[in-house]
């Protein structure tokens, strides 16, 4: 995601509307809206192969499938039903076949809501702004965010729920809505927002009540200017979980942090370089990105984010989602530019551990790596017991180093 100082315009916005001489004087404070989701987290995933891959220079060159093809692995039937960005679109996969949801081209960052009925996500539109900076009047090319849904079996139109557009008098501006995540009740989602009013916050994590469509600042600790993301909320939907932007330098240094919504009260559960956290069904442990200076992997974490099992080891891993059954984690997987869906087998009678073979859950897809992927499977399928409530941590840890799973 990007962060930008309060009320002030991104250079992308002011470099598509001409004003770059007048706007050269802010542009210094606004120097972190051009900063990428894996520049501000230190996520970067590096296109070439990791250790053992096939590309690099001189390697063969991968094309991804058309735009409105999918191709999945026949192995690809697991439980429940996937769901994934793919040029612009929302997309489900369910067994060995993926289906288009949406065909605008400006969809991202889809989540489920807990039913599997619901498909919550982002569609972005271009349009003129006009806002003022140091005093004068100036005309931008805005990406105005919208909060929409759609049912998951395509059975109705999308519908609209909350748009990004701020006005006042003749001028137009828009804030940002992101990574839009649906509470274990179906009550309200987590979102990351400067809303309603971008000239008086950064961008950071807040909660939409799905009935008012009323956005509350949850007040969690952040860098200033730098904002959150990747928020997770916990299954009995007591804790949140999210990033914390930081920098070390020229280099991100984003943490996970546990936010206790019924105290108001945090942990800074990682050191720096992990985001993407996402719970495990029973709330004990956390899968997350892992960066190093080699690129980036998908770790399990325990309740406290101790660092227990290095779950891929091919620098190019990342944002992952543990099966509601808990026994599988799906995670993307960038490979000489092209972004595809894994699968990684669990063996949980204890700890995490791999299990059998990886599979590749669709093959070249050049899948949107912004959006993380979500994951959904009937009640019925869900062994019980239900998951234990996840226990608040009572310290601040560092990740110690861990096991790594054979790539």
């Amino acid at each position: 995601m990007t962060a930008r100082r309060r009320g002030t315009p991104t250079a992308s916005e002011l470099l598509a509307s001409g004003a770059v001489g007048p706007a050269l004087s802010i542009i210094g404070l606004a120097i972190v809206a051009v900063v990428s989701l894996g520049l501000l987290s230190g996520q970067l995933p590096i296109g070439g192969p990791g250790p053992g891959g096939s590309g690099g220079p001189g390697g063969p060159v991968r094309t991804p499938t058309p735009s409105n093809v999918v191709i999945v692995d026949p192995r690809a039937d697991v439980p429940g039903t996937l769901l994934y960005a793919k040029a612009g679109n929302i997309w489900v996969q369910r067994g060995n076949a993926a289906r288009q949801l949406t065909s605008d081209g400006r969809d991202s960052m889809p989540a489920f809501s807990p039913d599997g009925t619901w498909v919550y996500y982002i569609r972005s539109t271009p349009e003129a702004g006009r806002w003022r900076i140091s005093g004068l009047a100036r005309r931008f090319r805005l990406l105005t965010p919208t909060l929409m849904r759609i049912k998951a079996d395509g059975s109705a139109p999308p519908e609209p729920l909350l748009t990004g557009r701020v006005t006042s008098g003749a001028y137009t501006w828009s804030y940002f809505l992101r990574q839009p995540t649906i509470s274990p009740d179906g009550t309200k989602a987590l979102v990351i927002s400067d809303g309603p009013d971008p000239t008086k916050k950064d961008v950071v994590l807040q909660v939409l009540d799905l009935a008012t469509l009323q956005l509350t600042d949850l007040k969690a600790p952040e860098t200033e200017l730098l904002g959150h993301q990747d928020p997770a909320w916990s299954p009995d939907g007591r804790y949140i979980l999210y990033v914390r932007n930081g920098r070390d330098g020229s280099r991100g240094a984003a943490v996970i942090v546990r936010l206790d919504t019924t105290t108001g009260k945090s942990s800074t559960l990682t050191g720096p370089g992990y985001t993407s956290p996402r719970w495990s069904p029973d709330g004990r442990y956390i899968a997350a990105t892992r960066t190093t200076p080699f690129g980036t992997d998908v770790v399990i974490l325990d309740g406290r984010g101790s660092e227990l099992l290095r779950l891929t080891n091919d620098q190019r891993s990342f944002s992952p989602v543990w099966s509601p059954i808990g026994d599988a984690i799906a995670y993307l997987s960038i490979d000489r530019g092209v972004s595809d869906l894994w699968l990684a087998p669990l063996d949980r009678t204890g700890t995490p551990v791999p299990k059998g073979d990886r599979i590749e859950l669709t093959i070249a897809a050049g899948l949107d790596a912004e959006s993380r992927p979500d994951w959904w499977v009937e009640p019925g399928l869900i062994p019980t017991p239900a998951p234990t409530p996840t226990a608040a941590p009572t310290a601040t840890s560092t990740p110690a180093p861990s096991a790594t799973a054979a790539p």
